[in-house]
């Protein structure tokens, strides 16, 4: 599988159980995914990258599958500019956490309507420096994502239709919830607020 610059891109997982939603996803799009879930993968992967010309190796979660591999077709977001300012103010309103950055972008519609990722390279070095691999400093920095909002998905027309800002506020905090759920990044005392306001919404 090659991208729009002719680099060959290997997907991989650590994980396929926790990551499997990731897995369906560029899967969906007819990508084939590596397991590479050993210790030292993480090292074995920057060695082959290094080794080999024009190619990447990206951990399948390091994205949204439609920007894992790049390619020269874009699908374009339907939502206007004001729509889309809207929506990002809504979501960063919603998510109380520091470290989470958020974006709009255009999926297809049957893509989920919230991704959080962290960017591969800032992964790798601190998984290595969990490791011990010399990047202390990378280990210590506080950890950032990326929230992506589909903004063609039909909850984000939902959230957009609704006039009342609390409404608003709780389905974008449910549809952030359930993206951090999926990675087994909900715990405590976010995860028991979760489950109550699952409960009144069905």
């Amino acid at each position: 599988q090659t991208d729009k610059n002719g680099n060959v891109v290997y997907l991989y997982t650590t994980d396929p159980d926790k990551q499997d939603g990731f897995i369906q996803s560029a899967e969906k799009k007819g990508y084939d995914v590596l397991v590479m879930s050993s210790p030292i993968d993480n090292h074995f992967v920057s060695s082959l990258e290094q080794k080999l010309e024009k190619t990447q190796l990206k951990r399948v979660d390091a994205s949204v599958a439609s920007s894992l591999i790049e390619k020269d077709e874009v699908l374009e977001s339907v939502l206007s500019e004001d729509q889309t300012t809207k929506v990002k103010e809504i979501f960063e309103k919603a998510i109380t956490k520091a470290g989470y950055t958020v974006e709009v972008v255009g999926l297809s519609p049957d893509d989920s309507p919230v991704t959080v990722t962290m960017d591969e390279f800032m992964r790798r070095m601190k998984d290595m420096a969990k490791m011990g691999g010399g990047m202390s400093f990378y280990g210590n920095m506080p950890d950032s994502y990326k929230v992506a909002i589909n903004g063609n998905h039909k909850l984000v027309s939902k959230i957009l239709a609704s006039a009342d800002a609390d409404e608003q506020s709780k389905f974008a905090k449910q549809a952030v919830d359930l993206a951090l759920l999926s990675q087994g990044m909900l715990t405590g005392a976010e995860l028991t607020a979760f489950v109550s306001r699952s409960v009144e919404l069905i």
